[in-house]
């Protein structure tokens, strides 16, 4: 059996988690829990609905694919995986108008990572794009800043746990 991965005194991973990977999105139904690991530029887009207590969650790395990009792993991008995920939220029962979304990640994580617009910007503003062009409320957010978070998706209550080493948890 493995040993639990805790974050001080909290666990990490329960046994009902789903990881989504980097450039992957995922649907739940509680009693699962949506989490996604090491956000750095990349952003975290969670999706809820209260009535049927499911939700989903992306890993998103860049704001939109290139043009010769080839079909296969179009989830890395934030205007194909917020469709994405609010088309398969729908499918599985969940309307539209009873979604709402949190955000996490987008920082800039580089020296390099100077100017007008960072890429972690620029996730975080596609992102925001994606959910107003779709009509779905952003009601809560942490973005920014020059740290990595992980965060978890809590499907029976909708809490967004943010955690990062610098500022400790914090749930939206």
């Amino acid at each position: 059996m493995a040993a639990a991965i805790t974050f001080g005194d909290f666990p990490l991973i329960h046994p009902d988690t789903i990881e989504v990977g980097v450039g992957e999105l995922a649907l739940a139904q509680h009693p699962k829990l949506l989490i996604t690991l090491a956000l750095g530029s990349c952003v975290g887009i969670s999706l809820w609905d209260a009535t049927l207590k499911q939700g989903g969650l992306a890993h998103v790395m860049l704001p939109h694919p290139p043009e010769s990009m080839p079909t296969r792993d179009l989830h890395r991008f934030a205007s194909v995986a917020v469709p994405d995920m609010v088309r398969l939220m729908a499918e599985k029962g969940s309307a539209r108008r009873r979604l709402v979304a949190k955000i996490a990640g987008g920082a800039a994580m580089f020296a390099s990572d100077t100017g007008i617009a960072t890429i972690g910007d620029r996730n975080v503003a596609e992102a925001k794009r994606q959910l107003e062009l779709l009509n779905i409320p952003l009601i809560a957010e942490d973005t920014g800043g020059g740290h990595a978070r992980t965060v978890e998706l809590h499907l029976d209550t909708g809490a967004f746990r943010v955690r990062s080493y610098l500022y400790g948890i914090r749930e939206l």
